[in-house]
């Protein structure tokens, strides 16, 4: 996966935004304002998405190409290298589950006036 199709799905997830809000090279991806993915376009290989903290320890031991995101909470937060071996699917399924995890956390008016959040492509989210 290029970074390229990357920002084509995250903008294809219900309601999310991309935007700019540190500098003109660190792009962001939001749903209803909240962060679920980042990358720096000066070092488009690297995406940093938001992870269950259990989750992301498994991650990190299965794939040599996931470590914990520079510069955030590496609690809650990995860095992916997309030119690693890590399959496309699973960057995908990575991403959903970014979503998902911003998503579970809003508010339930928040949930509730945007039942469309609550869903990944037809697949009730996380």
């Amino acid at each position: 996966m290029d970074i390229e199709q990357f920002r084509i799905y995250c903008l294809g997830l219900p309601l999310a935004t991309e935007d700019f809000p540190f500098d003109e090279t660190n792009l962001v991806f939001r749903v209803l304002g909240k962060i679920f993915a980042m990358t720096h376009l000066d070092r488009p290989t690297w995406v940093i998405l938001k992870c269950d903290p259990a989750y992301a320890l498994e991650l990190r031991e299965h794939y040599p190409g996931i470590e914990g995101a520079y510069h955030m909470n590496k609690k809650y937060w990995n860095q992916v290298a997309l030119d690693s071996l890590i399959a496309d699917d699973v960057v995908i399924n990575l991403i959903r589950h970014s979503y998902s995890e911003v998503v579970r956390k809003l508010t339930r008016r928040e949930r509730t006036a945007h039942p469309e959040i609550t869903t990944v492509n037809g697949e009730q989210a996380d």
